[in-house]
């Protein structure tokens, strides 16, 4: 087999399952992009099978510790695996993340599951090139379901690989497909919707920070399709507003709300814009969610987002009525937990505000985190309530 030497200081001899560029020292047998090669130090010695490819920044993916192949059997074993895991965590079986990339030993694949459709990311080339595989063992695993391939992540580029959505095997839907939450339905395009179709991973936040809102007035940005609001909503808030800049969101989320009967405002605005527009009208509210898409994707952009995040959260603590909460998350890996909290606290001085921790927000348990490899956190949130008469 075909393979590569590492450098002693490389981050894949302290845990971590990526060889960068810059960490290799010799590569031997003239692999193609896409194989399976081995791993060794300096000494010869075997460290694990990993996926190459010399056209990404990160050359290696090691997806065993072992002398392994990329067949059938492998994707059979590890994706059985990582939905037994699912299943002792007691997440939805016919609503979850079955597979999660580097967190269950399958660098570059996504599969979620809405029900009797499996939508699949195959995101380094090496997974890319054995899709069909994979959708072998998926069929293999849960029956002849729909398999929608929803390659349209720009993320794909950086492996030199292009973007495209299609059906892999069986029928694509005729519709939108109906998926229910915690009493709630939902209609979403898992040809087309964001990410997968939905925000998996905050399933379980939307009932927690819904339990908050009985009697009070909600305001709800980067509101998406809805779920934070309809649940608000149906939890007994007064008054709902839900903001979102994406046309066909608002459109998608007006008819979430009347297919769950509840009464929302749909605003199809810029956030900033509206937050400006709404404190200039001397608006409040007692609870504001913030739920943004990732403000940074690059380490090099962080404190372009920081500012970014700082000046939402200033905007937000003014409209806050005296007790009111604030649920806010971000889902930017390069915005670390201590990094996002710190930026609140100076959020709250700009903004001349105190507020209480009530709780944090952690990755659904479907999106395992391996503390060895820090790139599989990327979720972070609190809840806040607000000091009156600070």
């Amino acid at each position: 087999m075909a393979g590569l030497v590492v450098k002693p200081r490389a981050r894949i001899l302290h845990g971590h399952d990526w060889v960068f560029s810059s960490e290799v020292l010799k590569i031997f047998g003239g692999p193609a992009d896409g194989d399976v090669i081995s791993l060794k130090d300096g000494r010869d010695k075997l460290i694990g099978s990993a996926i190459y490819n010399s056209k990404s920044q990160i050359v290696a993916r090691r997806f065993s510790r072992q002398r392994q192949g990329l067949d059938l059997d492998f994707f059979n074993r590890r994706i059985a695996q990582a939905s037994e895991y699912r299943d002792r965590r007691k997440v939805d079986p016919e609503l979850r993340r079955v597979a999660w990339s580097e967190s269950d030993g399958l660098p570059g694949v996504i599969l979620d599951r809405y029900g009797d459709f499996l939508v699949l990311q195959t995101l380094t080339l090496a997974m890319d090139q054995r899709k069909e595989l994979i959708a072998d063992a998926i069929v293999g695993l849960f029956g002849p379901k729909t398999i929608i391939e929803r390659n349209d992540s720009a993320i794909r580029r950086a492996e030199g690989l292009e973007l495209q959505s299609g059906i892999l095997k069986g029928t694509a839907p005729s519709a939108a497909v109906t998926i229910e939450l915690n009493g709630l339905k939902f209609d979403i395009d898992l040809l087309h919707g964001q990410k997968t179709g939905f925000y998996l991973d905050q399933a379980a936040n939307y009932p927690i920070v819904a339990s908050f809102a009985s009697g009070r007035r909600v305001l709800d940005c980067f509101a998406n399709q809805g779920a934070f609001a309809l649940a608000c909503a149906r939890a007994g808030a007064v008054d709902v507003a839900a903001v979102e800049e994406s046309g066909e969101n608002v459109s998608a989320g007006r008819t979430n709300s009347e297919r769950n009967g509840l009464k929302l405002r749909w605003i199809e605005q810029d956030v900033f814009g509206f937050l400006r527009g709404a404190e200039n009208a001397g608006a409040e509210y007692d609870l504001i969610i913030l739920d943004p898409p990732s403000f940074t994707k690059t380490k090099s952009g962080l404190n372009d987002a920081l500012r970014g995040y700082r000046e939402l959260h200033v905007r937000a603590f003014k409209l806050l009525s005296k007790d009111g909460l604030l649920a806010t998350f971000s889902c930017s890996h390069h915005v670390t937990g201590a990094i996002f909290e710190k930026m609140i606290a100076d959020a709250l001085v700009d903004a001349r505000r105190s507020a209480r921790l009530l709780r944090r927000f952690e990755q659904a348990l479907d999106h395992p985190v391996v503390p060895t490899i820090p790139e599989t956190e990327y979720f972070k949130g609190v809840l806040l309530e607000m000091m009156p008469g600070r």
